[in-house]
């Protein structure tokens, strides 16, 4: 029987005489047509001479096999014409979700990249003088002017402006960090390995639950050149514990004649407690204590691009920004386009209005509640008894390594379905168009509103629908 089939294969020129093939060679070209289609025959070569797979009992004809290699190609050509990276739907109810790419951009902040990347700018040119400029410069007065800083830059991301810092200030030297503060975040982004890779040594004191002032102070030498406060933004120590404030490290700091660093991780520029965000220090409020420097995300709590923001003196920036390394983790046009639009509305004072992870922040449960009845209404009406909604109170969470353990009150819609499973309704939902990401829990498929766009809620109305007939077929054709 193996035997029988392999002589059935076509050749790679028969292959690519076929209409599909034509026409997929017209439209991508013929040499990419032909590597496809040797794959696609070697591959059924070697499933047939291993007689592993059950689905080749059903090639009994050359007919049939030529039938499963334009299937395998459209596949194929399918997965290369698609992109890889794809907006998806987020129903998790995690704000900043780093598996879907942190903060959505505000419709400003689009709007401003569109516009710088549709042609030239003025990235690296002054205009008032006619001559080149620096890149540096852009967003930086407003990045100064919202942390109550003498001077700011921008680099790639928070991990990035963190090794600048470090290697700017302390290479060759010792820094000085507390033991509950020696975090690793997502990536395995460590700070005692970025410190090495600065160049820095790490001179750790305290213990895991309590440093004192007295600490740090005890462990400068001649040799220290830094002292560290890291804010543990990704978990947190409960119970018995102490740690110097910012304004005590800074008063230390300056008295032993060093800078001190605070990296804030997420970074926030307003105060989230009226949204039930607590216990987030405002990156003014660091540099008002005290702090030398200050390094945070922007993409997290500030809801902007990704990038490092690095907030200070005016003469510790202007040494980071002459470090040879700054060139290699600057940023692009796009990223100060996207970054400027999105500060301009925390200056004009329109972040919970125009920026989506604020935004989501400030919705508040009775507003959301009000969204899920009406989505439960429409599902319902869609999925004619095969998908059931019901509302149900829940949590949405902060996400991004920020806010840990802070859950914000919120309704969920849950779907349940009797000739679905769970596991079904989600992989389904996954797989539309615009894939839609949501929770599975105790055999319910959960929906948070507060992460989807109401725009968006059409989308996964349409997907509901679409898994309902699916379904129905299925069943129908079953019982017949």
């Amino acid at each position: 029987m193996p035997s029988e089939l392999l002589r059935l294969l076509p050749s790679i020129e028969s292959a690519l005489s076929t209409t599909l093939a034509q026409r997929l060679s017209a439209e991508l070209n013929r040499e990419l047509v032909r590597d496809l289609l040797r794959e696609i025959i070697e591959q059924l070569r070697e499933q047939i001479t291993a007689a592993r797979d059950s689905a080749i009992s059903a090639f009994a004809d050359s007919e049939s096999i030529g039938n499963e290699i334009e299937r395998r190609l459209l596949v194929r050509t399918k997965a290369l014409l698609s992109p890889s990276l794809c907006r998806v739907v987020n129903a998790t109810g995690v704000i900043i979700h780093t598996n879907l790419g942190r903060a959505p951009l505000a419709p400003a902040a689009i709007a401003a990249v569109s516009n710088i990347a549709s042609g030239y700018s003025n990235l690296e040119y002054d205009l008032g003088q006619g001559e080149r400029g620096h890149r540096e410069s852009h967003a930086a007065g407003i990045i100064a002017r919202l942390c109550g800083s003498e001077a700011a830059i921008v680099t790639n991301n928070n991990a990035a402006a963190v090794l600048l810092v470090l290697n700017t200030l302390a290479e060759g030297g010792e820094v000085i960090v507390s033991r509950g503060e020696l975090i690793e975040i997502g990536g395995s982004f460590r700070i005692p390995e970025i410190m090495e890779k600065s160049g820095a040594t790490l001179r750790e004191v305290g213990t895991t639950n309590r440093t004192r002032l007295a600490d740090y102070e005890r462990a400068i030498n001649d040799k220290t050149r830094l002292i560290l406060r890291v804010h543990p933004s990704n978990y947190k120590i409960v119970g018995f514990t102490e740690r110097p404030t910012a304004r005590e490290i800074a008063s230390l700091a300056q008295s032993a004649g060093i800078p001190s660093f605070e990296d804030l991780g997420s970074g926030c520029l307003i105060d989230l407690g009226p949204y039930g965000v607590k216990d987030e220090p405002v990156v003014s409020g660091s540099i008002k204590a005290g702090v030398s420097v200050a390094t945070f995300s922007g993409d997290k709590m500030l809801g902007g691009p990704q990038a490092g923001i690095i907030a200070g003196s005016r003469m510790i920036v202007d040494s980071v920004r002459k470090n040879p390394l700054m060139r290699a983790l600057r940023v692009d046009k796009m990223t100060y386009a996207a970054l400027e639009a999105t500060l301009r509305l925390y200056e004009r004072g329109e972040a919970a209005a125009g920026v989506p992870v604020i935004r989501a922040m400030a919705e508040t449960r009775q507003e959301l509640g009000q969204r899920a009845s009406r989505f439960c209404s429409r599902v319902n009406g869609v999925a004619r008894g095969m998908i059931e909604a019901a509302a149900e109170d829940g949590e949405s969470l902060i996400g991004g390594g920020s806010a840990p353990g802070v859950g914000i009150p919120t309704v969920l819609v849950a779907l349940t379905s009797k000739a679905l499973s769970a596991a079904s309704v989600e992989s389904r939902l996954r797989a539309n168009g615009i894939p839609i990401i949501t929770r599975l829990e105790r055999d319910r498929v959960l929906i948070d509103l507060r992460t989807v766009r109401r725009d968006e809620e059409e989308t996964i109305i349409n997907a509901v629908a679409e898994i309902t007939r699916g379904a129905a077929k299925s069943m129908a054709s079953m019982n017949e």
